[in-house]
């Protein structure tokens, strides 16, 4: 499964206990869940409680909400079709998501958006599922014409208003123009809710019932979708957004009445699943055996490298290297790792302790899920902070920094 089949050391693993505890003691992080195995060795940390004022604790299979960790795990769904032959990966998307022909692009970034000139070249399954398909959420130019049509268009998540169910949600889509010529640029989030579209329209099937047949049933991941049922709700914590200014605590979504409470109109793949630490190990730990799970193949051994190795050229990445070192006051060190493979980071250097090759993502809900080839080691970290202040991004940062300081070589 990796090179080295090593475990963790007991000095190592008592300082991830011991740092995990120490932001939790602290007050900043309400509670946290982290699940990590290295072959055959698994470890569990829960600590702190559902509620940032006390309460029941943390448990092991408390369910939270995974916010951009959805990303790595909806992309299955398109994977699936590939090895199918239902999807190529060069086939135009039009049949599908006839919104999407004939695009507009804009002229410059800051251009209005009616000041625009024809593609290039039709959007393509490839655009799609590696992010270069023309638009996305670009926080580097926030004011523009366009990035204000995107947040007014109601088809970005996090807004007070849902999105919209998926058709009404595409002719939204359909009436802006490409802020890049389809495949010249990496754009963050919209890419990942489209696959669900396009998954949905290929198949005839909802998006969570495709993933649920194929991907979470096979996986055993029974705790893993778009809402919590009712008789579940108990278990999943309210999402907390602090203050940025003063950190005080204020509720963004509890449990009861939420979000998450009900079925939403949009299934988005780009964050909307909620689950636990074991499903997502299941999933990642698929990733790392090369699409097997206790025996039964779920993807195809090329599948999971398509989806695992970096997928972008150094123009397409440009952006998303940017972001990543000219904004870390905003991201809080987020996003050093280099390439994009298919709906979630590769990392192609060695800008921290990971090495080159692992992959994953991290969500703003305060998630945190990666699978390294290297080691053979999988960790999946689970808060209910959002990301509105630095508190979960470094609990992340410090439990990865620990993680592999456990490593037993």
């Amino acid at each position: 499964m990796g090179q080295n089949d090593g475990g963790f050391s007991k000095p190592g693993l008592r300082k991830v206990h011991d740092v995990l505890a120490r932001h939790v003691e602290s007050g900043n992080i309400p509670g946290v869940v982290a699940l990590f195995s290295r072959g055959d060795e698994t470890h569990v940390e829960t600590l702190g409680t559902m509620r940032h004022d006390g309460g029941e604790p943390l448990r092991r299979d408390t369910i939270f909400r995974m916010a951009s960790t959805s990303k790595p795990v909806s992309i299955a769904a398109a994977t699936v079709l590939l090895d199918e032959c239902r999807l190529r990966l060069d086939d135009t998307v039009e049949q599908w998501l006839p919104e999407l022909a004939d695009r507009q692009v804009l002229r410059t970034i800051g251009s209005p958006v009616d000041d625009t000139v024809p593609a290039r070249r039709p959007i393509t399954v490839r655009d799609v599922l590696t992010s270069t398909f023309g638009l996305g959420m670009d926080m580097t130019v926030i004011g523009t014409p366009i990035m204000n049509e995107v947040f007014g268009k109601g088809i970005t998540p996090n807004l007070p208003e849902p999105m919209p169910e998926q058709d009404e949600w595409m002719r939204r889509l359909g009436t802006l123009p490409l802020m890049y010529q389809p495949g010249e640029r990496w754009q963050y989030q919209i890419a990942s809710d489209l696959v669900g579209v396009l998954v949905s329209r290929v198949t005839g099937q909802s998006f969570e019932s495709f993933l649920r047949e194929r991907i979470f049933e096979p996986l055993g991941m029974k705790d893993t979708g778009f809402h919590v049922p009712a008789d579940q709700i108990h278990r999943l914590p309210p999402l907390y957004a602090p203050d940025p200014a003063t950190g005080e605590f204020h509720v963004w979504d509890e449990a009861e009445g939420g979000r998450h409470s009900a079925p939403p109109a949009f299934q988005g793949g780009g964050g909307g699943l909620n689950s636990t630490a074991d499903d997502y190990h299941a999933y990642f730990r698929m990733l790392l055996n090369h699409g097997v799970h206790e025996g039964e193949r779920i993807l195809s051994r090329p599948a999971v490298e398509l989806m695992t190795t970096n997928r972008l050229t150094p123009e397409q990445t440009a952006a998303r290297t940017a972001l990543a070192t000219d904004n870390v006051h905003i991201s809080f060190g987020q996003g050093q790792h280099g390439g994009w493979g298919l709906g979630m980071a590769v990392r192609t250097y060695r800008g921290d302790y990971a090495p080159v090759g692992q992959f994953g993502w991290d969500g703003g809900s305060g998630t945190s899920t990666y699978a390294d080839p290297v080691n053979g080691i999988t960790g999946i970290l689970l808060t209910q902070l959002g990301a509105s202040v630095p508190y979960s991004i470094h609990l992340m940062h410090d439990f990865w920094t620990t993680l592999y300081q456990a490593l037993d070589d």
